[in-house]
């Protein structure tokens, strides 16, 4: 693992896990996937996302896929400040296209909890070195109360994803106004024909099945769409 570092202490920061057996400029670049921790995090809390257990286990499985695993921090403390987190991923997701033995047209964005309305900039203007999109257990609606602008509406955007395909973790015990969220996603996907949604549940599964549920479907689970966002990093590899 290599930490990412910037100058600029507002800037985001990250942490990149790289197979055992590479370093940066030994081989061709590999294809990365970056993850997006939930939120809002309160202010003055003294521990970072991209430390916890459960984000240092995604980045050091997809590392030992065969891909660079990067766990991308941002720091939203309210759900009124989306705008200013989603400025820090696009600039993140920048950085690291520009790492060394990243291949900067083959990168995998996935989204954890309420990122999921972080998520829409990227449905609604997908580019082109995204091959592909995944959230877990992910808030995708926006809702009243929140004072979030409509422009992070996840369930909005995704008719304007096109051939993005995207694999979207929901599980059977969240809370109702996420599962809604959820469905109301899954619903517009299918009404404009969006037939690369891949939607596997997780009946038994609560919101952070990852970090709370030590089950063998919880461990499935994460292995399951792990499989599905490398095949698909390797596929577009090939491809080339």
């Amino acid at each position: 693992m290599t930490p990412g570092h910037s100058t600029d202490s507002s800037a985001p920061s990250f942490d990149v896990y790289r197979a055992p057996d590479t370093a940066p400029g030994e081989d061709a670049p590999r294809p990365a996937v970056v993850f997006v921790h939930g939120g809002p995090r309160p202010p003055g809390v003294e521990w970072r996302p991209r430390d916890q257990p459960v984000f240092v286990g995604y980045g050091s499985i997809a590392a030992a896929a065969g891909v660079v695993g990067v766990v991308l921090e941002h720091h939203m403390s309210s759900l009124a400040e989306c705008a200013a987190a989603a400025d820090e991923i696009a600039i993140g997701v920048d950085q690291v296209r520009q790492l060394p033995g990243v291949d900067p047209n083959r990168v995998a964005l996935w989204f954890f909890s309420e990122s999921g309305l972080l998520a829409a900039d990227w449905l609604k203007h997908p580019p082109a070195w995204l091959t592909c999109l995944a959230s877990t257990y992910p808030v995708l609606q926006t809702l009243p109360e929140w004072g979030v602008e409509p422009r992070f509406d996840s369930t909005l955007a995704v008719s304007d994803s096109g051939a993005l395909p995207i694999l979207l973790t929901r599980v059977g015990r969240d809370r109702p106004e996420f599962v809604s969220g959820v469905n109301a996603f899954v619903e517009a996907a299918h009404a404009t024909n969006l037939d690369i949604i891949d939607v596997p549940d997780v009946p038994d599964g609560q919101h952070g099945f990852d970090m709370l549920d030590h089950t063998g479907e919880s461990r499935d689970a994460v292995s399951r769409a792990m499989a599905w966002v490398v095949a698909r990093l390797m596929a577009d590899t090939a491809a080339d």
